[in-house]
């Protein structure tokens, strides 16, 4: 099981006209203090918010006739959730999505707002999958959409790499590395995949939350390792980034094609956030706002000289609630 350039391709003429394309924007104030050229490709601006609806999307146009008539039900922390009820919509099908209860209000609202219903989880007790499975069989085999581990749902978040290196070219740069907010490795694996086969010299970063470590250390041991779930092991506001594992299809693509995984805290992604305001004008949420913090943060440049080179930043999403939006502009200010 994998994915190729061709599956991408396809998946870009399935969703066009139905997803976003989002703008590749540049500051020359950012770049000018890093000293290197910050492209950012704003996922925000997708439709519900983030990267999600491309590969939902691509998933859902796929279903034929009498699977559509089932609907569909998925589970997720809340920006796949959104992905799936909008691109449930654009298709005119029913779906259930299985959500953590304490998933941001501006997910929850938003998913429900788009059509879909809710089904909620505790994220430290319950086993979300088998909740997803059960309502599957209970609405006659509707189809599960999962959040990244999928091969038509990691096609569909590879478009976005196809439209980075377009985008790219019509500002007269070839990118040198492309660095990408990791969960489950769906969004990497599409991205990596489409920039590889396009531009094999682009190296590929992974950005992930430090107290989420698990693709760092499978990437190391050669073999997909778990996050210790058990209450005050692993917390971190990067709610999108919380897969506790890589997934089955996804890890070996990564392992392939991603050169280092690099690991912040959240004070670190909260520079993420203020830069992406500061420069950028964007909303970002901190999983979204993680592959920019490894750059401004020079997490990236511990790894990789980037001294004059151009740099590609995905910022995933946007979906983030007032207070913490706030808070974390506050945490990533400059210190005077």
């Amino acid at each position: 099981m994998s994915v190729i350039l061709d599956d991408i391709r396809a998946a870009a003429r399935r969703i066009e006209g139905k997803a976003v394309v989002t703008p590749l924007l540049e500051s020359p104030l950012l770049n000018q203090r890093l000293g290197c050229r910050v492209l950012v490709k704003a996922e925000n601006l997708q439709l519900t918010g983030s990267f999600k609806f491309r590969g939902a999307c691509n998933r859902i146009m796929q279903l034929d006739a009498a699977a559509r008539a089932r609907g569909v039900v998925a589970y997720s922390t809340g920006n796949h959730a959104q992905g799936v009820a909008a691109a449930a919509r654009v298709a005119g099908i029913g779906a259930v999505i299985v959500i953590p209860t304490d998933a941001p209000a501006i997910k929850k609202e938003n998913t429900r707002a788009w059509g879909a219903e809710l089904a909620f989880y505790d994220r430290e007790h319950d086993d979300r999958i088998a909740i997803a499975e059960r309502i599957a069989r209970e609405r006659s085999g509707a189809a599960l959409i999962p959040p990244f581990d999928h091969e038509q749902v990691i096609a569909g978040q590879g478009t976005i790499g196809l439209e980075i290196i377009a985008q790219a070219a019509a500002l007269g740069a070839v990118p040198d590395a492309v660095v990408i907010p990791c969960g489950g490795g769906g969004l990497t694996a599409g991205i990596s995949t489409a920039v590889k086969a396009l531009s094999p010299a682009i190296e590929v970063f992974m950005a992930e939350p430090a107290a989420y470590d698990d693709t760092c250390r499978s990437l190391a041991a050669g073999e997909r390792l778990a996050v210790d779930l058990r209450p005050g092991h692993a917390t971190t506001f990067c709610d999108a980034l919380t897969a506790p594992m890589p997934g089955e299809i996804t890890f070996p693509i990564n392992r392939r094609n991603v050169t280092a995984v690099l690991t912040l805290n959240d004070d670190t992604v909260c520079r993420g956030i203020h830069s992406a305001f500061a420069y950028f004008k964007l909303v970002l949420e901190p999983s979204g706002a993680i592959a920019l913090a490894a750059i401004v943060a020079n997490v990236l440049g511990r790894v990789r000289d980037i001294h004059g080179k151009t740099v590609v930043a995905v910022a995933s999403g946007g979906n983030v609630d007032a207070a913490v939006f706030t808070e974390a502009l506050k945490r990533g200010a400059p210190r005077t």
